[in-house]
């Protein structure tokens, strides 16, 4: 697949697939740990069905609507995601440290085993179909999806072996410890995956609050826009950036000296358009917008509002 539509198509079918898989095979099992898969996927299922509407709008220009386009929802959608994965795992990890308390609980081993068999070749089909589609597009919508996938596949496995483990202890008579297979490998899910949901929503707040990019993309941004204003006689540079979802904002302004020979606003144009390509270069998709000015006031950071006091009565 080599367009960003068709792999997230491939996503939302398949989370559709495996959380169905899971949920009837956790009604035969009575594993929560299946059920935790199942919930893990059918949340990924809707929140995809989204993320479809959102890449075919986060690729389209700016309107009256929406002013500085769409990157913002795809930041947005992230966001949500991470959060109710969050929720669900958490919610699961106190279910279990309960079940566990409570002398842990019976699975049937037979259908767990042949669904975590499953489950595992149908994640790692899929994320691999995700990260070959990645060569072709990219994008944060994608990253987030394909990472889902890996670490559904490492999760699918470790459930596997896991469920392995019953038939084995049960060989050597050590069926005590049987019944608490499932809490413990639940736990062991949830605190695996844990940094996940949580890294992907705190990096989609972050954009949504409008900080600054990594600094991996802010240098060589910074260092394109200081070679284009190389022949200029800058005396000061100012550059803010963020990037909401794919977008990258840049806005720059330049001080020029006030005798700064100017032929007319072409001259400017000019500029512009140089700056532009240059950071079009670094990253392409970018909005760059260039101030000049001969009072470095308009080029230094905003003030603090000021506080208003109110007259006591």
């Amino acid at each position: 697949m080599k367009s960003e539509r068709g792999a997230l198509i491939l996503s939302v079918v398949m989370s559709l697939v495996v959380g169905a898989a899971a949920v009837t095979a956790a009604s035969l099992t009575q594993s929560k740990a299946i059920l935790l898969d199942g919930l893990f996927n059918l949340i990924y299922f809707l929140v995809a069905l989204v993320t479809v509407r959102i890449s075919v709008l986060a690729a389209q220009p700016d309107d009256r609507k929406f002013p500085f386009g769409y990157g913002y929802f795809e930041s947005l959608v992230n966001a949500g995601k991470g959060l109710l994965i969050l929720g669900v795992a958490l919610f699961a990890l106190v279910d279990a440290v309960l079940a566990l308390l409570a002398g842990g609980r019976e699975i049937v081993a037979g259908p767990a085993i042949g669904y975590a068999v499953f489950a595992t070749l149908a994640c790692s089909l899929t994320a691999w179909a995700l990260h070959r589609s990645r060569r072709h597009v990219d994008s944060p919508l994608m990253r987030a999806d394909f990472e889902n996938w890996l670490v559904n596949a490492l999760i699918s496995s470790g459930v596997l072996l896991t469920f392995c483990m019953i038939p084995v202890a049960r060989f050597f008579d050590r069926d005590d410890i049987v019944p608490y297979v499932d809490s413990v490998l639940v736990i062991a899910v949830v605190l695996f995956c844990l940094s996940v949901p949580i890294r992907m929503a705190r990096g989609a707040i972050m954009e949504l609050l409008n900080r600054a990019p990594p600094r991996e993309l802010r240098r060589p941004v910074l260092a394109a826009i200081d070679a284009a204003l190389a022949d200029l006689p800058v005396r000061q540079c100012q550059v803010r950036m963020v990037r909401p979802g794919r977008q990258l904002y840049v806005m720059i302004h330049v001080v020029l000296p006030a005798d700064f020979p100017l032929t007319g606003l072409p001259q400017l144009d000019t500029l512009r358009e140089r700056l532009t390509s240059a950071v079009s270069a670094v990253y392409p998709h970018q909005v760059t917008d260039t101030l000049f000015t001969a009072d470095a006031k308009w080029a230094e950071p905003c003030e603090a509002l000021p506080v208003v006091s109110t007259p006591r009565r």
